[in-house]
């Protein structure tokens, strides 16, 4: 029995020293539509944990993906993250049937006290494990680099609490010009206030930091590879992801966590300098969304909705290369269902009559359903997210800090 207590004092030692610091681990995911493999590229680490300090051992999620740190001598999990890729996305693509590519990851975890395992896996479709790696990470290996840039100029909006209270979100300039900085300011503030005025945000308001992190680019606005225009943005953006014309992501995961270094974050979105319609929202990655579009306020909560909170697109249309919903798997996005296993959904919702049950969700016109005619997720004209996302984002918030 002493034994037994003194290794679970070490391993709670090894939890709350693991507060103290961050590791940052960079990955390559590489595949084609039918493989996958992970490799390990880089880790460091630096002062500070911005992330949650509750119920770290799980997960709200299952993501597409999962990391866990794992102390090595006692067994016990200090901290689960999920995650999305577009990496995965890319793999439903028809360019993914002929040609094999590498995409960057990066995930931010807490340093642990001693010697640890960090297992990284991410699923195909169905749910299965489609790849996965296991390391060790030991905190005094003389290789975890020691981060160390200038820290880029930076606001804050709203600051409720100290990172260790707060959900910290940064908002990134990305294609604004030195002279150009004080035009972000005010784009970011708009975002701010666009997703706080949605409920449940506005509930939660005081759970959260808003940053507005002042990136200067050489050129104003981002590429458009469709026009044959490439800029030098500080976070090399452009439109024409995977051949998409209004799909506007980076690629350079590594740049982007670097461009943070000094401000505590957790959840990131990116702004970007151009009137042009287009953005994307990755799952505990970042949202990335267009600032001088008309329709900026309702895309920018849009793309929120997916990276930090995991909501799935409600609209549908049918063009998609390959389906990624089956009947045989429950979607792990709490706003559609595929009725496999609708009862964790919002079932209860329905039978109460808070909630409807409409085909046509997640890209499909058949097989996947959505709780509502109308919704943040399904048009930019809704009002307002469904209940059955006001209810997900606010089992997320909850999960995050309390």
């Amino acid at each position: 029995m002493k034994s037994f207590f003194i290794l679970a004092l070490w391993a709670l030692s090894a939890a709350l020293h693991a507060q103290d610091r961050t590791l940052r681990v960079d990955y390559i995911f590489t595949g084609t539509a039918n493989s996958s493999e992970i490799s390990l590229d880089e880790m460091s680490c630096f002062d500070g944990w911005a992330g949650r300090r509750h119920n770290m051992d799980s997960v709200a999620l299952r993501g597409n993906g999962q990391i866990r740190l794992t102390d090595t001598a006692t067994g016990k999990v200090l901290y689960r993250q999920s995650f999305s890729t577009l990496f995965q996305e890319w793999q439903a693509t028809e360019e993914a049937t002929r040609v094999r590519k590498s995409f960057e990851n990066v995930f931010l975890l807490p340093m642990p006290g001693d010697k640890a395992e960090v297992k990284v896996e991410i699923y195909d479709f169905y749910g299965n494990v489609s790849a996965s790696l296991k390391h060790i990470v030991d905190p005094s290996d003389i290789l975890v680099r020691r981060s160390a840039s200038e820290t880029a100029p930076h606001r804050y909006l709203m600051q409720n609490g100290t990172p260790e209270e707060c959900i910290d979100v940064a908002i990134l300039a990305e294609g604004y010009t030195e002279a150009e900085a004080e035009q972000f300011y005010l784009d970011a503030r708009t975002a701010m206030e666009a997703i706080l005025g949605h409920k449940p945000f506005d509930r939660y308001q005081d759970s959260f930091n808003f940053v507005a992190v002042a990136l200067q680019s050489q050129d104003s606005g981002v590429s458009v590879p469709g026009e044959g225009e490439w800029k030098n943005t500080a976070l090399k953006a452009h439109f024409n992801t995977f051949y998409m014309d209004r799909y506007l992501t980076t690629l350079r995961l590594k740049n982007l966590h670097d461009k943070l270094y000094g401000i505590p974050y957790e959840h990131i979105i990116i702004l970007a300098n151009t009137d042009t319609y287009g953005g994307g929202g990755i799952y505990n990655s970042y949202t990335l969304t267009t600032a001088g579009h008309k329709a900026f306020r309702p895309v920018v909560v849009h793309e929120f909705g997916h990276s930090f909170a995991g909501l799935a697109d409600e609209y549908f249309y049918d063009d998609m290369y390959v389906e990624y919903y089956y009947p045989e798997a429950e979607p792990w996005e709490q706003n559609i269902t595929t009725k496999k296993d609708f009862g964790s959904k919002w079932q209860d919702m329905l039978e109460a009559g808070e909630a409807e049950l409409l085909e046509g969700a997640g890209y499909q016109s058949k097989g996947v359903w959505r709780g509502a005619d109308d919704c943040r997720m399904h048009t930019n004209t809704a009002d307002a997210f469904c209940p059955v996302c006001q209810r997900a984002i606010s089992r997320l918030i909850e999960f995050y800090c309390e």
